[in-house]
């Protein structure tokens, strides 16, 4: 992380889209990342793509984590993509999946742009840092 980035506070958004009512670990991670020092948006549940898409751009965000257990994420998570990709923040934007994806998906999921994927159990710390090392510089 360059000096700049240590000065700017990071900005994540993180989402839960579709049907999926499960928000033990997105408030868990949102947790850790306020403890870290990030400034944390959650959006509640039931939110559809482009909603995600609108507050990721309408907030700014450096960081983007989007968590799903419903199975449906190779429906969900390209839409956000496509949406992010539209307004031109994909660049901008270090797109994380959290939950349960099947390692048969994961590189359909990383192939459209997602930075990272952290199943059940993974480490906050790893998380945090694997943040700090990626998100994308803002001028």
């Amino acid at each position: 992380m360059s000096a700049d980035q240590e000065q700017r506070t990071i900005r994540c958004l993180v989402g839960k889209v579709g049907l999926d009512g499960h928000d033990r670990g997105a408030h868990v991670i949102a947790r850790a990342f306020r403890d870290a020092g990030f400034e944390v948006i959650y959006s509640g549940l039931h939110k559809a793509p482009d909603e995600v898409v609108q507050a990721a751009v309408q907030e700014d965000v450096d960081v983007l984590g989007i968590s799903i257990l419903s199975g449906a994420h190779n429906t969900l998570v390209p839409k956000i993509m496509d949406g992010l990709e539209e307004y031109d923040a994909l660049d901008d934007t270090l797109v994380l999946v959290g939950g349960i994806i099947p390692d048969e998906d994961r590189d359909d999921l990383l192939d459209l742009g997602v930075a990272q994927i952290f199943g059940p159990g993974a480490s906050m710390d790893e998380i945090i840092e694997y943040v700090e090392e990626n998100v994308p510089e803002r001028e």
